[in-house]
């Protein structure tokens, strides 16, 4: 499914999709509550737009509001609703094992409402299917994961318990994994929403999800597993040796996906995917005046960022984000020998393109003068570096400069 193409490819593919949507100057379209961007600050005309499919699917200004992967959708922006199908195809398919068909999505504001999307759908699943109250219901997660796991907890108003890891590789402690979950549901916890971390944020850690397994297992609990992918999902399953954490996983039910990260989409671009038969239990069936109603947690979304997400991902073609991952793989090891050289303490692992070095090797305004970032802004910890396409070799290497001091 997954194709390179070619500029010109993409500029007709993105036109004709336009074609497709409701055109605010040429019909007598009356009752959506939208319209093209304000032309007074917007021109329609600018002549580069004939060029420029993003910023004139940014000017129509598309909503691509409801889940497209269920059939009725909006006719009015039917165009860039098969863009956002065909993103998200590429994503649960080819990225993330798939079988064909077999899963629901759309394209949210970013990785803490796909995760928020996730946990929603399972609150709302073992309450529907097995009577569950909130406080029987358990957020699992690892302590490093992201702090959308939190924020999720608390919308939802249903408690979450992190999983210590080893200070040293970032690994779960299996011993205290298990005593968790018996500690759980001797407090009257019985039902267990559980996050894997696909590269976390300050570490670029991958979590086993294995590990999870045997313990839910071993303890007879009922569960539904999420991958958080916000920061690893276009970058970990390119990577060599990549473990099976993906939709093809039987016990794996959903994943969340960051464009605007590794993939380099504007911000504000998330992606969210479960398996068929999940989305469904965010319905909102008040929603009556959408054309097939809303399964989403944002509501209205703007189909120029999945427009610009399925450029990107057309103009590399599979080869050549296997090759843009392998650069920065090659770029992370030169960074670590540089580090071993110096005898400087780091964590990386090893499918990741983060590098976070311990504070007390990393000077305030060596951190400062590279925009090092911190586990705590308050005490520090850790610093990490994040190698992207930016952070040339050139760049690097005037960090190990001064590190060496």
């Amino acid at each position: 499914m997954w194709k390179k193409k070619s500029q010109e490819e993409i500029k007709a593919h993105v036109f004709s999709a336009l074609e497709k949507n409701v055109n605010y100057q040429e019909a007598t379209i009356l009752g959506i509550p939208a319209s093209h961007l304000d032309d007074h600050v917007f021109s329609q005309d600018a002549a580069f737009l004939k060029d420029a499919p993003f910023m004139s699917t940014l000017v129509q200004n598309p909503n691509n509001i409801g889940c497209h992967t269920l059939g009725k959708s909006e006719s009015f922006f039917a165009g860039s609703q098969e863009i956002e199908k065909e993103v998200l195809e590429i994503c649960a398919e080819d990225i993330l094992k798939c079988q064909p068909g077999q899963y629901d999505g759309y394209v949210a504001s970013g990785g803490t409402e796909a995760n928020i999307q996730a946990l929603w759908i399972y609150r709302n699943y073992f309450q529907q299917e097995h009577k569950a109250q909130l406080n029987e219901i358990l957020i699992l997660c690892s302590e490093d994961s992201h702090y959308s796991m939190d924020k999720g907890a608390n919308l939802l108003a249903i408690d979450i318990q992190k999983v210590p890891v080893n200070p040293d590789d970032r690994t779960l402690e299996k011993e205290e994994l298990d005593q968790l979950i018996k500690e759980a549901q001797a407090n009257g916890k019985k039902y267990f929403i559980v996050v894997i971390n696909m590269m976390t944020t300050m570490f670029g850690s991958v979590d086993d999800v294995e590990v999870y397994i045997a313990a839910l297992e071993d303890n007879k609990a009922k569960y539904m597993l999420h991958i958080d992918g916000a920061y690893g999902g276009f970058y970990y399953p390119f990577t060599k040796n990549a473990e099976n954490l993906n939709l093809s996983h039987p016990k794996i039910s959903s994943v969340t996906l960051d464009a605007h990260k590794m993939a380099q989409a504007p911000y504000g671009t998330g992606i969210f995917l479960a398996k068929k038969g999940l989305i469904q239990y965010a319905n909102t069936k008040e929603a009556s005046y959408v054309e097939g109603e809303d399964y989403t947690l944002i509501g209205s979304r703007s189909g120029a960022n999945a427009t610009a997400v399925w450029m990107i991902l057309s103009k590399n073609g599979p080869y050549g984000w296997q090759e843009k991952v392998f650069v920065l793989q090659r770029r992370c090891e030169w960074m670590c020998e540089q580090l071993d050289q110096l005898n400087i303490e780091y964590y990386r692992y090893p499918n990741s393109n983060i590098i976070t070095i311990r504070s007390e090797f990393v000077p305030a305004e060596v951190a400062k003068k590279y925009g090092l970032v911190p586990d705590n802004h308050q005490n520090p910890k850790w610093f990490k570096i994040v190698v992207m396409d930016h952070a040339t070799i050139e760049k690097l290497e005037m960090l190990v400069e001064d590190l060496r001091g």
